[in-house]
Formats: C-alpha cells, sequence, structure tokens
C-alpha cells in the first residue's frame, strides 16, 4: 500500500508539474487563443444575425450567398495570418534556444501580463456582446443597411484576420520562451475549443435567452477573475528573478498547496497557497482597475440607453403630433367641403 501511495504521489507530481506548471500545458497561451476564437466566432455570429435581419436580403439566394460569403472570408483570412505567424514564429523560436532561464522567466510574466489585459478586454466585451453594455456605433435597432456580398467579404476577412494575427502578436514572448514547439500548440487546441464552443454559446444565448443577465454576470466574473490571477502571476515571475518581496502569509499542507491538485486548478484564477506583498498589491491594484473599467462601460451604456429612449419618445410625440394636425385638417376640409356643398344646395 506504501508502494502505490508513493508512485501515486510520483505520478502526480508529475503531471502538475508538465501540465500545469509550464510543461506542455500554459494557461496564458489558452486565454489568448480562447479569446480571440470566441471574438472571432460572435464575429461571424454577429453577421449571421445581420443578414438574416437585413432588409437587403430578403432574396432567399442573395441571403445564402452572403452566409457562404462570410465562412469563406473567414477562413482565407485565417489561413492568411497563420501563414504570417509561423513566418515570424520560426525564427524566434530559433533565437530563443539561446536564452538563460532568467530572461525565460521575464518573457513568461510579459506573456502573463500581456494576457491579463487581453482578458480584462474580454471581461467587458461580453456584456456588450449579450447587450447589457453599448456604444454610439451600435445602431438603435441592430440592423445594417446597404450591405453587399463585396462589403461583407472585406469586413469579415479584415476583422477574423485581425483577430487571428493579434494571437501572432500576444504569442511574440511565448515564441522566446522554453519548450514552446509542444506548449503552444497543446495550449492552442484548448484554447480553441474552450473559445469556439463559448462563441458559439453567446451566439445562441443572445437569439434565444429572453433574460441574459446571469449568464453575462458569469462570464464577465469568470474572464475578470481570470485576468487578476494572469497578472498577478505575471508580477511574481518578475519578484522571482529580481528579489521576492516579504511573504504576508503562507497556508501549509498538501491540499492547500498551489502547485498540487487539487488547487492547482484555481491557480491561474489568482488562488495562491501564499502571498507576497506585491501579489497582494497586484491582486488589490488590477482588482480595482477591472471594477473601475466596468463601471465606466456601465456609465456610459446607461446613458446611450437614455439618449436612445429619449429620441424615440421624441420621434414618437413627433409622429402622433403630425398624425393629429393631419386629422385636423382633414375635418377641416371635411366641414369646408360640407359647408359649400350646403351652400349650392
Amino acid at each position: 500500500a506504501s508502494s502505490f501511495s508513493l508512485f501515486h504521489a510520483k505520478k502526480e507530481d508529475f503531471v502538475i508539474k508538465d501540465v500545469l506548471n509550464m510543461g506542455v500545458f500554459d494557461i496564458a497561451v489558452t486565454t489568448i487563443f480562447a479569446r480571440e476564437v470566441l471574438e472571432g466566432t460572435i464575429i461571424i455570429g454577429q453577421y449571421r444575425t445581420v443578414i438574416n435581419k437585413s432588409p437587403d436580403f430578403e432574396d432567399e439566394d442573395k441571403r445564402k450567398e452572403a452566409l457562404r460569403a462570410v465562412y469563406q472570408a473567414a477562413l482565407y483570412a485565417s489561413l492568411v495570418a497563420i501563414v504570417i505567424i509561423i513566418a515570424v514564429a520560426v525564427p524566434l523560436g530559433i533565437t530563443a534556444k539561446q536564452l538563460d532561464d532568467n530572461v525565460v522567466t521575464i518573457i513568461e510574466g510579459v506573456s502573463k501580463v500581456v494576457a491579463a489585459i487581453a482578458i480584462l478586454q474580454l471581461s467587458t466585451k461580453c456584456p456588450k456582446w449579450l447587450g447589457y453594455y453599448t456604444s454610439k456605433k451600435v445602431a438603435d435597432d441592430g440592423l445594417v443597411r446597404g450591405l453587399t456580398t463585396k462589403s461583407i467579404k472585406f469586413n469579415v476577412a479584415w476583422n477574423i484576420w485581425r483577430e487571428v494575427a493579434e494571437i501572432g502578436v500576444f504569442l511574440i514572448p511565448f515564441f522566446l520562451g522554453d519548450n514552446a514547439l509542444v506548449k503552444i500548440p497543446v495550449s492552442a487546441i484548448i484554447g480553441i475549443a474552450v473559445g469556439g464552443a463559448g462563441g458559439i454559446g453567446v451566439y445562441y444565448a443572445s437569439l434565444n435567452m429572453k433574460d441574459k443577465f446571469w449568464l453575462t454576470f458569469f462570464l464577465s466574473f469568470v474572464t475578470g477573475l481570470l485576468s487578476v490571477g494572469l497578472f498577478v502571476g505575471g508580477c511574481h515571475e518578475f519578484e522571482e528573478v529580481w528579489g521576492e518581496t516579504k511573504k504576508v502569509w503562507t497556508i501549509k499542507g498538501d491540499f492547500w498547496n498551489h502547485k498540487k491538485l487539487p488547487m492547482a486548478i484555481f491557480k491561474p484564477f489568482g488562488y495562491s497557497s501564499s502571498r507576497t506583498v506585491l501579489q497582494i498589491c497586484c491582486f488589490w491594484c488590477w482588482t480595482a482597475l477591472l471594477l473601475g473599467v466596468h463601471y465606466y462601460k456601465y456609465q456610459s451604456s446607461q446613458k446611450i440607453f437614455a439618449q436612445r429612449e429619449a429620441a424615440k419618445a421624441e420621434a414618437a410625440l413627433s409622429t402622433n403630433d403630425e398624425e393629429a394636425l393631419s386629422t385636423k385638417e382633414e375635418e377641416a376640409t371635411a366641414v369646408e367641403s360640407a359647408a359649400e356643398k350646403f351652400g349650392d344646395e
């Protein structure tokens, strides 16, 4: 029994070390792929919605052609962006073999901070996609008019190329990191699966769910927590190289160890069995920034919603006034006609 326990412990430590601690899996890489794939999937979903609702594509054949153009443009743009990323990644990966451990640790810290910024943006975009935040760029009725298949191809291709190219930009620190050829593909597959599933889920939820508040809250909360965890982890990488600040507290016991199951699952979301002064400061500063950005987006959206409601009310009042004036003119005309007819008699 003791030999089995020893074997089990060693096997568990090996798996955690290789999978969770930057061996073949990197949570920052996964979040970058998940974010961009999620956004790309939602962009495609938004164009599907626009085409299905737009008066420019009431003809079924034109609508099918436009939908097909969306998928083709997304595919070709993705392929072009991937080729460019590979062309950049190969020389960077070769150069990375000459880097020492401290440089690799700093690069990993930079990559986590970059991913934290990307996920913070994603946290504020989820409410916008589900209708709780808005901007002046979004039309009141959500419809787009004057669309052509050519314009759809260009816009979809540009947006999808941009999303995929952003992956390449965010991955530059990882290309210079350790074990990139193994780490990036595995993390990318997981991120693509998570992002694709999330994008499809958000798309169908936006079409079918009447009350999206809790879905919006859940997505914003989880992505926000992940952003905080990545930022804290990235800054901790820096202090591991340049010297750790004072440890404020440490939770003892293997169960609470952030490098072992089950608590290792919560490490990407900011959990740690010990905290330094820098980690605590980073946690609360980034949390305050996250909440501040959400508050600003919420207040701005409420003002825009109020302006739209006021504009609709004014338009409705104007329409009612015009109808009332038209009715009065018709009544006056009818009275004059009756008077003239009576006079003639």
